[in-house]
């Protein structure tokens, strides 16, 4: 068998189809570890290879799209890394037998390929690295990098096998029908930022059927000149008596074959749904072409370019925009509870209540747990006509995908809701529901990225729209996270993202937030500084045991504990919030707090800022 960049030249190369698709239909049940079954069950692996070889593919890539250390951590295999990438290149050599060649499968990290991730560019690389040269020593003729939705993450990847040896790299994104990226990158600037990196062909692969695969085609190569890849799914899956399946015939997915090389496509194969029958189809369609000479192609026209929208400056947005741009003004928030049900009664008494106080914003939380609450947004809407104060509804990504995301944003746009703080979410608590899931498409860094965009009149896809949103974007910082360094740099890239305020954990000890504004050098955005009144001593050891990001301080709880009655407790509870409130509310960036009463007791958080609010003139609002 030739290598690799001599079968590039000679001829149109077919790579195989999908691993997953033909293991699940032999049995193998989803929630397993694919990539294990290298060690488990070699021979059926070897079994799903052979039948591609025999459908005449040219590159077989091994059974290790989720073999890195991240994807496998969560099977508890981290420690096996090198021993299934090496046994899944043995299989495939087997099962090959000198017919085809064999392509070290290395696909996206997982929870980093969502956009903004949240692992740095050297973080990465490291883990790429180390399946790479795994896969590497045991002898692969190529690389075959695949399905990875940002740059930042395929640049990365790219960096790593770099270091190796001078094995080819088949570079291939995954696009949305947009003919972007996840991240919302176009054809023409992947071309852009990897041609440099060197990649023996740059291509597309998965997420989409065969024809809005064939723009993603025309982009890529009205953009490059060196060879280039295609590898869609075998359609969008449906629901067919409770399974999900792959419908494009084989003979569909060879008439998409043969038009990807007249756009000048080199290598074409298959992603999820294709299966052996689909391959063969493949071969008999490409067969009698010449690779990478482009036909009936014709770029076309384009749009002529519009004049950009106005974007709506930060002060402007809201009326808590306008009062964090004003010197010398402490700010004011207090967490809302949101209802069991849908009757807002209670909440807007409260509401009314701390806003009759002085309080600048009512501030609407996600709920943690999956039993059913009414959405913030739904909340602020009911209560907005008849508040004199501006709400910020908090957003989980947790529980939406992005386009469920970007319509809620511009429903708020639509409301007049401006103020939303941005949050990953912590994975769904159990409630009253056996298998909570999370959806996690982007996280919150990614989710700012987005609210940006809308705010320049651009979609995740790039479409364009006016008038643009003013949406005045907020995001969380855990001044007390248990890795400091990884909280100091996911909040700057949440900065550098487009965020525009952000707001606190609680903070206990004023000085865990000195020490975490020293390490970070200086605050760009106003913060508004979590404070909570603890309840009692069972609420202090609660939150300090059971709550993700919560920490509360020994001498804290100690002095909770020797309170001697439930009214002494809350008194104290205000007491050690004052303190901590009247110690950090001169901090550099600090520009006002946000109060959090346990159990809905706004009188708490009264009691805390007491002598610290403005007094109300009228109820007008601005923004």
């Amino acid at each position: 068998m030739d290598a690799f960049p001599e079968l590039l030249a000679r001829r149109v190369v077919l790579f195989d189809g999908a691993m997953g698709t033909m293991l699940y239909e032999k049995g193998v049940f989803i929630n397993q570890c694919f990539d294990a079954l290298n060690l488990e069950r070699p021979g059926l692996v070897e079994e799903v290879h052979r039948e591609y070889v025999d459908a005449g593919a040219d590159v077989l890539e091994t059974n290790t799209f989720g073999a890195n250390r991240l994807k496998l951590g969560a099977h508890g295999l981290e420690a096996r890394l090198a021993e299934i990438n090496r046994a899944g290149v043995r299989i495939a050599r087997r099962a090959a037998a000198g017919r085809a060649l064999v392509a070290g499968a290395i696909g996206p990290l997982g929870g980093a390929e969502r956009t903004g991730g949240g692992l740095g560019p050297a973080e990465q690389e490291a883990l790429f690295r180390e399946q790479a040269e795994a896969l590497a020593e045991e002898g692969v003729d190529l690389f075959v990098v695949e399905t990875i939705g940002s740059l930042d993450e395929m640049e990365a990847a790219l960096r790593a096998l770099g270091g190796l040896a001078p094995i080819p790299v088949v570079a291939q994104m995954t696009f949305h029908e947009e003919a972007r990226t996840p991240a919302g990158e176009t054809p023409e600037e992947v071309v852009a930022r990897l041609e440099p990196h060197g990649p023996a062909v740059i291509g597309a692969n998965c997420t989409v059927g065969p024809k809005p695969m064939l723009d993603v085609v025309r982009g890529l190569a009205a953009a490059r000149r060196g060879p280039l890849s295609a590898q869609p799914n075998a359609g969008l899956p449906q629901s067919v008596a409770g399974r999900l399946l792959y419908m494009a015939a084989p003979d569909y997915m060879a008439t998409y074959a043969r038009r990807f090389v007249q756009a000048g496509v080199s290598v074409v194969g298959g992603c999820c749904g294709t299966r052996p029958d689909h391959i063969r189809a493949m071969r008999r369609a490409v067969a009698p072409f010449a690779p990478g000479r482009a036909v009936l192609v014709s770029a076309p026209e384009p749009p002529p370019e519009e004049a950009p929208a106005r974007t709506v400056p930060t002060a402007e947005k809201s009326r808590l925009a306008a009062l964090l741009a004003t010197p010398d003004r402490f700010v004011t928030s207090v967490e809302l509870t949101p209802p069991a049900g849908w009757d807002l009664t209670r909440l807007r008494e409260g509401a009314l209540a701390v806003a009759a106080a002085g309080v600048d914003c009512v501030n609407i939380p996600e709920y943690a747990r999956v039993n059913p609450r009414l959405a913030p947004l739904a909340i602020a809407r009911m209560l907005q006509p008849d508040l004199p104060a501006e709400t910020i509804v908090h957003y989980c990504c947790r529980d939406r995908n992005l386009s469920g995301m970007q319509s809620d944003l511009l429903a708020a746009e639509a409301y007049g809701i401006r103020n939303v703080l941005m949050i990953t979410g912590d994975p769904p608590k159990v409630g009253d529901y056996a298998r909570p899931t999370g959806v996690f498409d982007v996280d919150a860094i990614g989710l700012v990225r987005v609210a940006a965009r809308l705010n320049r009149g651009t979609d995740a896809a790039g479409g364009r729209f006016a008038p643009p949103t003013a949406i005045h974007i907020g995001v969380g910082v855990n001044p007390g996270a248990v890795n400091p360094d990884l909280e100091v740099r996911r909040f700057r890239e949440k900065i550098e993202a487009g965020a525009e305020f952000a707001m606190t954990q609680p903070v206990f000890d004023p000085a865990v937030l000195e020490r975490f504004l020293r390490r970070l050098g200086g605050v760009r955005i106003p913060l508004l500084i979590g404070i909570l009144p603890l309840f009692s001593h069972r609420n202090a050891e609660f939150l300090h045991n059971e709550v993700p990001g919560m920490a509360i301080p020994e001498p804290v709880r100690r002095r909770m504990e020797l309170a001697p009655t439930a009214d002494a407790a809350q008194t104290e509870g205000v007491r050690i919030a004052r303190e901590v409130l009247d110690a950090v509310r001169d901090f550099p960036g600090v520009r006002g707090a946000y109060m959090m009463p346990p159990f809905g007791r706004y009188e708490l958080a009264l009691r805390v800022l007491d002598g610290a609010l403005p007094v109300r003139r009228g109820s007008a609002r601005t923004g």
